[in-house]
């Protein structure tokens, strides 16, 4: 179990101009990453360290988006204007999770701009809904190589997560402690004033320390 990406919801001037606002404060250029056809959604993405990166969302005018509860989310959040919608867990073997909250995973893929298919499962989407300092999960279905990650430049890194929730909640909901997909970030916990969630997250560059 380990932190595998964030995820933030493009704000009222969509995804390319939330991606290039969130790039310049970074000193750097996002990716087009593609469209999620099960989920209704596109994103575009910036490879960090670490096997981590970065993904502004958007949802698109699909049936698809109406139906699948990432792009319900992805739709929710953004309606508020945008800003952190999630962090994500990647698992070796989502099975077990997928015993532990009694449900199954759904498979989701996209294609990149260069026609190659990204395929992995997920789960846990409704309870980022319903709370969302809470994770999803996601299995992977690609060589290491094709991870979202994979380009990366060393150094471009995430420093550290500031949260509004409570780590013994998370905990509970990852089945293990949160130390353990987040041992390699400083995570700074603060008591809810409001929505629980990501409030920020702080990104080593070149330039130095930047928080967004």
């Amino acid at each position: 179990m380990r932190l595998d990406h964030l995820s933030f919801a493009a704000g009222p001037d969509g995804l390319a101009a939330t991606a290039e606002r969130i790039g310049a404060q970074l000193g750097t250029s996002f990716v087009d990453g593609g469209v999620h056809p099960r989920f209704g959604t596109r994103n575009m993405v910036l490879p960090l360290a670490d096997n981590t990166y970065l993904e502004v969302v958007e949802v698109l005018d699909h049936p698809a988006s109406d139906k699948a509860p990432f792009g319900q989310a992805v739709r929710a959040r953004s309606a508020l204007g945008g800003g952190w919608l999630g962090w994500v867990v990647a698992v070796d073997d989502i099975a077990v999770v997928e015993q532990r909250l009694g449900r199954e995973a759904v498979v989701g893929s996209r294609h990149r701009p260069d026609g190659t298919e990204l395929r992995w499962k997920q789960i846990g989407v409704n309870g980022l809904i319903a709370d969302p300092q809470l994770p999803f999960f996601v299995q992977w279905d690609v060589p290491a190589e094709l991870h979202p990650s994979s380009g990366a430049a060393g150094d471009y890194s995430l420093a550290a997560l500031e949260i509004a929730g409570d780590p013994r909640r998370v905990s509970e909901w990852l089945g293990e402690t949160v130390e353990a997909p987040l041992e390699d970030v400083k995570v700074e916990w603060v008591a809810p004033n409001g929505t629980p969630g990501i409030i920020a997250a702080q990104v080593q560059t070149p330039h130095g320390l930047v928080r967004i």
